[in-house]
């Protein structure tokens, strides 16, 4: 059996162009990336009908509207939510009527 010289690639690349290939193909380097770029999708614009806010609520008020959402379900109002039940208790209060130590 004929021995094999272990000199081959250290006669073909210098230490330098190893290293090279190793990070660029290995190790994340740009230029050897093989991935299809994604295509870009067209910027969305923002919709400007609502905004996104942060409220503080009592743990029992929640549990409290998490409970009139349970029964609206049941009651075949598929489509409610806790921003939907506040938006329709927002458009039925009367606010001459709020007590003042609320």
């Amino acid at each position: 059996m004929k021995r094999r010289d272990a000199t081959g690639v250290s006669e073909i690349l210098e230490e330098d162009e190893v290293s090279a290939v190793l990070r660029d193909t290995f190790y994340g380097g740009k230029s050897g990336k093989r991935s299809r770029a994604k295509p870009k999708k067209p910027k969305q614009t923002k919709p400007d009908h609502y905004d996104v806010i942060c409220i503080s609520l009592y743990k029992e008020d929640l549990a409290q509207l998490d409970k009139m959402v349970a029964k609206l379900k049941k009651q075949g109002h598929r489509r409610i939510s806790r921003s939907a039940l506040i938006r329709f208790a927002l458009d039925q209060v009367d606010t001459g009527d709020f007590p003042r130590a609320y």
